[in-house]
């Protein structure tokens, strides 16, 4: 069996080699992902520019490829040129830092990477790791984070897709590890609010000229059964199932119209 991994923390991140850690037993793995920190992106797509691939050693000593371009080219790339046939499993992560709540999965580099590869019919897991320090989630991802549990966890849910595939009518999963677990089972939850409240600071430049940088404050998790509370109030490792089709109710809209 094959699996492809990526990421949006970039190549050399400390995260992806724990997601490749997780499956090495499990599968052949390829790593591809972006050179450089692609956080926030989405699922965008470079579509005016070339993208180039470069081979890099990883720090296992094992070979992975780095995409001058995003997530969605990453696994773009893996899956029509680096890998013969699609792979059995696509892990998106280990993300530093958690991905929570309706907003935020549309603009989560993480789940931008594993909705491309979803969208083909792979049976996909998106995974974060909740981190307090602010200033290590928007790095590279070359920092030292412990990742073993997490590890244990990926490869503990892996086994189970390669074995079952996922559900009827679920593309995707995500999965959320806290920073202090209580326990090694997993919560099935909903997607809950909002990851963040959007901050704008106004600041100035040399010249005197205003410019803009959008930040935000964590959400107070309030509703029991959901990402954001199970993992941040309760320290649960969260799992959402999760479907690329957002088509809502066709006959509410057809009665509108009229």
């Amino acid at each position: 069996m094959k699996a492809l991994i990526s990421n949006d923390d970039g190549i050399t991140a400390s995260g992806i080699l724990a997601a490749k850690k997780a499956v090495d037993e499990l599968c052949d793995t390829y790593v591809v992902a972006p050179e450089t920190q692609q956080s926030g992106i989405g699922h965008a797509l470079t579509l005016y520019e070339p993208l180039r691939v470069n081979e890099y050693t990883l720090k296992d000593g094992s070979l992975g490829y780095g995409v001058s371009g995003t997530p969605t080219d990453a696994v773009t790339i893996g899956l029509f040129e680096i890998l013969s046939e699609h792979p059995d499993i696509m892990i998106s992560g280990i993300n530093t830092g958690y991905n929570l709540g309706k907003a935020e999965l549309t603009t989560s580099g993480t789940l931008g990477a594993a909705i491309e590869a979803a969208s083909f019919g792979i049976p996909t897991i998106a995974i974060s790791q909740e981190v307090v320090r602010d200033d290590i989630k928007f790095e590279n991802g070359e920092v030292e984070i412990d990742f073993d549990f997490a590890t244990k966890m990926l490869n503990k849910i892996a086994k189970i897709v390669l074995k079952k595939g996922l559900p009827e009518g679920i593309d995707l999963l995500n999965v959320n590890i806290p920073e202090n677990p209580i326990n090694e089972e997993f919560e099935v939850v909903t997607l809950g609010k909002r990851m963040y409240t959007p901050i704008i600071h106004e600041r100035l430049d040399p010249r005197g000229k205003p410019y803009y940088w959008i930040g935000g404050e964590p959400y107070d998790f309030d509703e029991p059964g959901s990402d954001g509370y199970e993992l941040r109030k309760e320290h649960k490792t969260t799992v959402t199932p999760l479907k690329i089709d957002l088509t809502s109710d066709i006959s509410s809209l057809k009665d509108w119209l009229k």
